[in-house]
């Protein structure tokens, strides 16, 4: 076997070879650096912005921040809405990778009612995803304490400390202050229509009733917002930016609070309603309905129990003083003899029989007086001071109910007074019009008949009659009713309400007298139907009684309360004013299915006359 010979190594083509390779690695390296250079270039140069805002998202959010809701106050600076401070724990769904298991870890911590959880998810269907939700308010102590601990285990999971309304007075001011509850989906879609909703980013109330719903928009204020800076848990770490929100105007109202117990405490368990106005600018000194609620029972969510507790035939949700809709009966006599001044149907002088019922030429029907014996000899002071029936049937009889209804509307009954809470009806003034549109009937004259003592189809609110006594005691003057007269901010002071409409003028501005003059007997004189409710006052009142009858008394039989169910029995009402002769207040009550007025309503009246004297003593007398 033959041996190969050895080869000799060609060091020059190896080194050429090294070389080549080595130049191709360096240019691949430098192609390498390159690439990597540019794209540090590119993420530090051309897309920095885009990369720096990025990373300024995972490291700064932009909070928006609540403003704090402007306070209520009464016209004697008594606080009657404030807001008081609670920790609530909330949710941002986006910022949750599993919301069912965190929910159900969470209740092992801090007990969460099966309500809760349905309210929460409800919510969070109708909201957007963003946006911070309440799972459970109002967190005690210990709560927060056991969360905070082990809030790492939850992102998107947080205790917030915000301030939620509180009305301190109760059931005292429901209808007329209001409250505050949730934001549900219809008023975050009417805020969107509005362009209002990104001034609610960062607010979970809003107002839904009385005049925390009327005046929203000066109670919430401008919200505000922060930059913060947060570590990898989402904690704060610091805050970089604050725009801070503007809180809501403070209202100031018109409303006596002393007053307005005095009428809850009067009224007791029966159901009604009153109104006290100031007869000099129409603001309300007190309006309550009887039966009332707690409004603290909305603001966090109101639990069904307590709500079916609430849909009672006693109706306490509706606000009798304003929607509660009421045969204003006797009150409206005063009104009528004007009227009947003014067409000359009658003179101050005028005088007529009563034998007790009214009957119209060639109709056998008998409307009947209350005094089944009458009256005797009747002019239209003794009408209004005693309270005739059948002086005012004739009356309307001869005026007809175009008349009648023209000359009232004037007094805003049948339309809104334009007061400062959404919770108002128009109740029903008639007229031929409105009867044939409603039951496609005529109108007889013996529709008007009826109308002529405020029955039959005429309605009204309270409110409208306070309303209307008070134009009536101006003499036509016209001061709309209203709750808030100045809203202030910080040392900015605004009033708010002004408006005021035409006077309403007589042709004989004498006329206003002969009704005043008769009110004042009533009360003055021993005949009067309301002497014996304001006997010995130091002061000097002047109204009229009213009984307003609710179901029909067939001829020839006698109202008997006993035999008729309780809310069949007749309404008491009564509406009055003092000083006679410089009136300050004017107050009008209405007690449902416990008889007359004058027994009913008109001792309501001298316990509210009597509180706002020796509050408010006239000039020259003694409290």
């Amino acid at each position: 076997m033959l041996n190969r010979r050895p080869t000799i190594r060609d060091h020059s083509a190896e080194a050429n070879l090294f070389a080549r390779r080595a130049f191709i690695s360096f240019i691949f390296v430098m192609m390498l650096v390159g690439v990597l250079a540019y794209n540090v270039y590119n993420l530090q140069v051309l897309q920095y912005e885009t990369y720096s805002t990025r990373s300024n998202d995972n490291r700064i959010k932009v909070i928006p921040v609540s403003p704090n809701r402007g306070l209520i106050y009464d016209r004697n600076g008594v606080l009657l809405a404030e807001n008081q401070p609670v920790y609530n724990l909330e949710v941002i769904p986006e910022d949750v990778e599993n919301l069912g298991a965190s929910l159900t870890a969470v209740s092992q911590l801090i007990e969460i009612s099966d309500q809760e959880k349905d309210e929460f998810l409800n919510d969070i269907k109708h909201n957007r995803r963003f946006k911070s939700q309440v799972l459970k308010a109002r967190l005690n102590e210990e709560e927060v304490a056991i969360f905070s601990v082990n809030q790492h285990k939850f992102p998107g999971f947080s205790v917030e400390a915000r301030l939620t309304r509180f009305y301190p007075y109760g059931d005292t001011l429901t209808h007329a202050v209001g409250y505050v509850s949730k934001l549900n989906k219809k008023e975050l879609q009417e805020l969107e229509l509005q362009d209002k909703e990104q001034n609610y980013r960062a607010t979970h109330d809003i107002g839904k009733l009385g005049i925390e719903k009327y005046y929203e928009e000066a109670l919430h204020g401008m919200v505000g917002s922060q930059r913060v800076e947060v570590n990898n848990r989402g904690r704060i770490i610091r805050t970089l930016e604050l725009d801070p929100p503007t809180p809501g105007k403070d209202l100031i109202l018109t409303l006596d609070i002393g007053l307005q117990q005095i009428a809850q405490h009067a009224l007791k368990d029966r159901r009604g309603a009153i109104v006290a106005m100031d007869a000099k600018d129409g603001g309300i000194l007190a309006m309550y309905s009887n039966p009332s609620y707690d409004p603290n029972l909305f603001v966090h969510g109101i639990s069904s129990k307590d709500y079916q507790g609430l849909l009672n035939p006693d109706r306490p949700l509706i606000n009798r003083a304003t929607q509660g809709r009421y045969a204003p009966a006797s009150t409206i006599k005063p009104f009528m003899a004007i009227l009947g001044l003014e067409e000359n149907v009658i003179s101050e002088s005028t005088q007529m029989f009563d034998p007790g019922f009214f009957k119209i030429p060639n109709v056998d029907h008998r409307w009947r007086d209350w005094k089944r014996w009458g009256h005797g000899k009747v002019d239209v002071y003794k009408a209004i001071e005693e309270s005739c029936d059948t002086f005012f049937y004739d009356i309307a009889y001869r005026l007809g109910i175009t008349k009648i209804s023209d000359f009232m509307t004037q007094f805003s009954f049948g339309d809104l007074t334009g007061i400062d809470i959404y919770e108002e009806t128009t109740a029903i003034l008639p007229n031929t019009d409105w009867k044939r549109e409603r039951f496609k009937e005529n109108w007889w004259p013996g529709d008007t008949i009826s109308v002529g003592i405020g029955q039959g189809y005429w309605t009204a609110t309270p409110l409208q009659i306070a309303n209307a006594t008070t134009i009536m005691v101006n003499r036509g003057v016209h001061h709309q009713p209203h709750f808030v007269q100045i809203a202030r901010q910080d040392s900015e002071i605004e009033q708010l309400f002004t408006e005021e409409r035409p006077p309403i003028k007589l042709k004989n501005e004498k006329h206003w007298d002969v009704a005043l003059n008769a009110m004042h007997n009533t009360v003055q004189k021993k005949s009067g139907t309301a002497h014996s409710a304001f006997a010995g006052t130091h002061y000097d009142a002047a109204g009229k009684t009213g009984t307003a009858q609710l179901v029909s008394i067939a001829q020839g039989e006698r109202y008997d309360a006993k035999k008729l169910q309780e809310r069949l029995r007749d309404n008491g009402f009564y509406v009055g004013f003092a000083p006679f002769n410089d009136p300050q207040i004017v107050v009008t009550i209405i007690v449902e299915n416990l008889g007359g007025g004058s027994y009913t309503a008109a001792p309501i009246a001298r316990q509210l006359m009597d509180y706002y004297f020796s509050a408010n003593p006239i000039e020259g007398t003694t409290p």
